[in-house]
């Protein structure tokens, strides 16, 4: 009888952005050791086959029973005669894809960065690290020991071997395990064909606001869904990317900046392209129109008639600065037909001489939502439905083409 596969696997590829790859999972007596248990099940969900190794102090912080659970293979907790660093990480056929240390304690970078093999996880560092396998490694710790100049030291050395480093969340008095999320994503971007290293993207997003007193706001109904997945695909393909919205990047890895209004937006764009820029994609919903604030509440209550002036288009603005930089332009539209979505995308291409317009009619829905239709027009024309992450990644693949 053929054993039945172990249930942890039930999820694996519902994602599939890790399909095929083979992650070894290192744990260290970190109390974020508790988090690995859900970083290892979205690895999974992502499609990756996924090996735990545990020190002897992660051991007291969460039982091997539970990452066995979690990645459906007995937890590698001590080196045998089955010699598990060199079967999973040695230099041969078969070997692991990537070597993720998460959470890394202080005494575990240091003795990588020494060269001490003293533990399972520092064992498998240094095979992984002699069979040129990619390491990442993702810190916790007390800010204390975080800052410690030798710790700084330790870590500016790994990163001179190649080893990547996730950036901890710094929080009350502490340097916390990064978000699973952020995680997840420089795994991917290690573990990625980097079409776009050495590339500097500019990504506009969501609404602005135009203040009418100091309550009050015109503004869109456009949440920054769409510029934040581009921003987040295109940062895994190995661009230096910078995200300008009315909002904060959801990923740490990714610059963020806040910016409110049109002009606001306008002023920071213009800025960031004078420091070097290779594309700009205007994914943003930028307001038409502003008008002039009222430095105090409007009384409430009465009838309120505002003179609305339009404001300079940014797009026009960048083009007439910048006449050979790469750009994609949005167009969305409300009920119209195909043919006229993509007429007025076309224009809009030759006006202001875009390689890419991505069109879509709001009118059908999309806007606010997670889900969209749309039409990635350059040389020809692509048709796309479907998650708006699976839309950027349609709109990077176009624009890698573009480059």
């Amino acid at each position: 009888m053929v054993p039945l596969a172990h249930p942890a696997f039930d999820i694996r590829g519902s994602k599939e952005e890790l399909s095929g790859k083979k992650i070894v999972l290192c744990v260290t007596g970190s109390i974020a050791a508790v988090e690995t248990i859900k970083l290892a099940r979205e690895l999974m969900r992502c499609g990756a086959d996924v090996r735990a190794v545990m020190s002897p102090s992660a051991k007291k912080i969460i039982h091997p029973h539970a990452l066995q659970y979690a990645t459906g293979y007995e937890v590698v907790t001590e080196l045998t005669g089955k010699i598990e660093h060199v079967e999973l990480c040695g230099d041969r056929e078969g070997k692991a894809d990537l070597l993720l240390i998460a959470p890394c304690t202080a005494n575990t970078i240091g003795k990588i960065a020494a060269g001490i093999d003293d533990t399972p996880v520092t064992t498998f560092a240094t095979t992984a690290l002699g069979s040129d396998i990619p390491i990442i490694i993702a810190p916790a710790m007390h800010s204390s020991m975080y800052s410690h100049p030798i710790v700084m030291e330790n870590i500016k050395r790994l990163e001179g071997l190649g080893i990547e480093f996730v950036r901890p969340r710094m929080e009350e008095g502490k340097a916390k395990l990064a978000s699973i999320e952020d995680i997840i994503i420089c795994v991917l971007r290690v573990l990625s064909r980097k079409e776009l290293q050495g590339r500097k993207l500019l990504i506009t997003a969501g609404g602005t606001a135009e203040a009418i007193d100091p309550i009050r706001i015109l503004t869109s109904r456009s949440s920054g869904k769409t510029g934040a997945e581009l921003a987040r695909e295109a940062y895994i393909r190995g661009a230096d990317v910078t995200l300008v919205q009315r909002g904060y990047s959801p990923y740490s890895e990714i610059e963020s900046i806040y910016v409110e209004s049109a002009q606001q937006m306008t002023d920071v764009v213009l800025k960031e392209l004078k420091k070097g820029c290779d594309v700009l994609i205007c994914t943003a919903a930028i307001s038409d129109y502003t008008v002039d604030k009222s430095p105090s509440k409007i009384p409430s209550g009465k009838k309120l008639t505002l003179s609305l002036r339009p404001v300079p288009k940014l797009i026009q603005l960048v083009r007439e600065n910048h006449p050979d930089l790469a750009m994609v332009g949005f167009k969305a539209e409300t009920n119209v037909s195909t043919k006229e979505l993509i007429s007025r995308a076309r224009s809009m291409m030759d006006e202001y001489k875009l390689d890419l317009v991505v069109a879509n009619d709001v009118g059908k829905g999309g806007i606010g939502e997670d889900e969209n239709e749309v039409y990635i027009i350059g040389n020809e024309i692509m048709h796309v439905k479907g998650s708006k992450r699976s839309i950027a990644k349609k709109v990077i693949d176009a624009l890698v083409e573009v480059l």
